[in-house]
């Protein structure tokens, strides 16, 4: 999902986008000299999402921002930067590891390319078709989530929080409801390997593009199909321009929180224990805070008309499931041992829940 931007030079790619990069986290370190000078001594903490206003991220971003706020009696005030403002994801993620931004949204995703680990969440049929099933194995103290703590930390990155934001929901305009019609599909894709293996194992053609160009893309006929939580195909417009949503229930669309480490490891115990509450209460309410804005989302594009909603049955996911196992392969050539023990936890902890409640 969110926030890659096309690089529009063809000599050195990369370096000009480090270069962009940098620039904006000197005028960010600017801004921190000027703010922490003697007219007000507030503690500033950036926070960088990948979604615009009104997304969940926002939502998780705000509620963080007012408990912080509220706790550290105004000491600590959090300047929320939304979608766009400060650069793409893998800029906001630099911005991050050099100290510029303290906190940011990162999206496996981007981060596939950065921490092959995190691609964990890119596979799909993974996690357990009840929500609350993955809410639970997603907060877990689990052995997975500390294999991917210390993959993030090696890239100078604190995993914070794993923030599922609801389904993902395939559009189109015909139903997909099973691989075969998948042929012929230019399937827009993030730019992660595995979500481009996903889709290629369906037998569409993955089609990796910024999440600014969808919409013109899928309005001239450049894609043929797109995949994204119903309260980013709402926000986005994508509706408008696409006949049919298809619920899969393949997977969920999972972000990361993550924070600088030099950050973290600088709170006193007192502010570090303060936080850490915070991001339990805010990740435990983000759950009803998605599926409330993907239920009204759904029904503000009802009421428009013009759209099917399509709804796979068991079998028709069996087929989707068979042809995606091969693809956790690939996870482990990509991610290594590490990449295996993680993935095996993760299974283990879906499984472990689902027996618990009986789901």
């Amino acid at each position: 999902m969110h926030v890659e931007q096309r690089r529009r030079f063809r000599s050195s790619p990369l370096a000009i986008d480090r270069l962009i990069g940098i620039a904006i986290a000197v005028a960010l370190l600017a801004a921190t000299a000027c703010e922490s000078g003697p007219r007000d001594d507030t503690e500033v903490w950036r926070f960088a999402i990948e979604e615009i206003e009104g997304s969940v991220q926002h939502a998780y971003a705000t509620r963080f921002a007012s408990l912080i706020e509220e706790r550290t009696h105004g000491e600590v005030s959090v300047q929320i930067y939304p979608y766009g403002s400060l650069g793409t994801s893998s800029q906001l993620t630099e911005q991050v590891q050099n100290g510029a931004l303290q906190l940011a949204f990162a999206s496996p995703g981007h981060l596939g390319s950065v921490i092959p680990e995190a691609q964990i969440f890119s596979l799909h049929f993974l996690l357990s078709d009840d929500e609350a099933v993955n809410r639970d194995v997603l907060a877990a103290d689990a052995a997975y989530r500390h294999l991917l703590e210390e993959a993030y930390r090696e890239r100078r990155l604190e995993l914070l929080s794993i923030v599922s934001e609801g389904w993902m929901v395939w559009t189109a305009n015909r139903p997909l409801r099973s691989p075969e019609d998948f042929a012929g599909i230019k399937m827009r894709t993030m730019v992660s390997p595995l979500l481009v293996e996903a889709y290629a194992a369906y037998g569409a053609t993955p089609t990796p593009m910024p999440y600014a160009e969808v919409y013109g893309a899928l309005q001239l006929g450049m894609i043929d199909a797109q995949v994204n939580p119903v309260f980013a195909i709402e926000e986005m417009s994508f509706y408008e321009v696409q006949d049919v949503l298809t619920f899969a229930h393949h997977a969920p669309f999972i972000t990361t929180l993550v924070a600088n480490p030099a950050f973290v490891a600088g709170l006193d115990e007192e502010r570090r224990g303060m936080l850490d509450g915070v991001l339990a209460e805010v990740s435990a309410a983000i759950f009803e805070t998605q599926q409330r804005l993907n239920d009204e989302r759904l029904e503000t594009i009802l009421e428009e008309g013009g759209t099917e909603v399509v709804t796979l049955g068991p079998k028709e996911r069996e087929a989707f499931r068979k042809r995606g196992l091969p693809v956790r392969d690939t996870y482990v050539e990509l991610a290594g041992p590490r990449g295996r023990a993680i993935l095996d936890s993760l299974l283990a902890s879906v499984a472990e829940a689902e027996s618990s409640t009986g789901s």
